[in-house]
């Protein structure tokens, strides 16, 4: 029924696709889906590798049903689990994706035409989509995403793409900070771009998709109901208890 994204072990990998999973069972295998489609576009080699965190559902068993690589990584610190992730991968090239979003068919090409234009360091997706909009929605990202539009430039998130040997040079993710760690990466990625001549580049020919799961259960005001999740984006979350209400006890999956 599944056709797997994992390559066999002799053959060469050209692109691995991270994805950290924290208890993911309803929305992992859209992910998965996408994916599939986008490497049936790709014409090299694809591996994805699921990060598990403290899975205590069916996370584990969708994985293997796609053929995914599996490892695990506990720590209450998305950095970490990502930077794990990356570790064990064989690609050449890197994607990081959240288990609750998708891709579109064209995006895995997409990253592979832009790395290999040699004018790129890598970068993020421009062409973001919600599954819904609402008033509070588009407040409480307002409310996110300006202070780090002031704090860190004009970069792109959600999704990031590169070289695995420029993630290495910039030692991933950064594992001291526990919110807005993304926002952090595609500054430093920008500026280690800037040294090598390269541009940071923002995919705006395919779409990345983004579920609205923690409005869908906590109300699409809640953020304002939580000045402590506010501030910790605006800070970077250097609170171990606000990193873990805005990505782990909040979210009643």
């Amino acid at each position: 029924m599944f056709i797997g994204v994992r390559v066999i072990e002799q053959e060469r990998v050209d692109l691995t696709v991270v994805i950290p999973a924290h208890n993911e069972e309803k929305y992992i295998q859209r992910c998965l889906d996408s994916i599939q489609k986008a490497a049936a576009s790709y014409q090299g080699c694809i591996e994805v590798v699921v990060v598990l965190n403290r899975c205590t559902d069916q996370t584990r068993q969708i994985a293997e049903l796609y053929n995914c690589v599996i490892i695990t990584e506990d720590s209450k610190n998305l950095s970490k689990i990502k930077n794990a992730g990356v570790r064990v991968a064989r690609g050449e090239m890197i994607v990081t994706i959240d288990a609750d979003s998708w891709m579109a068919e064209n995006m895995l090409v997409e990253v592979d035409t832009l790395l290999k234009t040699g004018k790129y360091i890598g970068g993020g997706v421009g062409a973001i989509r919600s599954e819904r909009v609402s008033l509070g929605i588009i407040a409480s990202s307002m409310v996110i995403v300006l202070p780090l539009l002031l704090k860190y430039g004009n970069i792109a998130i959600g999704m990031f793409w590169c070289y695995k040997k420029d993630f290495d040079a910039i030692q991933g993710f950064n594992e001291k900070m526990l919110m807005t760690e993304d926002a952090d990466f595609a500054k430093r990625l920008k500026q280690w771009g800037k040294k090598n001549g390269k541009l940071f580049g923002i995919i705006r020919k395919a779409t990345l998709f983004i579920s609205t799961r923690r409005f869908d259960t906590l109300g699409d005001w809640a953020i304002f109901k939580n000045p402590k999740i506010i501030m910790g984006y605006w800070t970077g979350g250097k609170n171990q208890k606000t990193a873990d209400l805005a990505y782990y006890e909040d979210q009643k999956r």
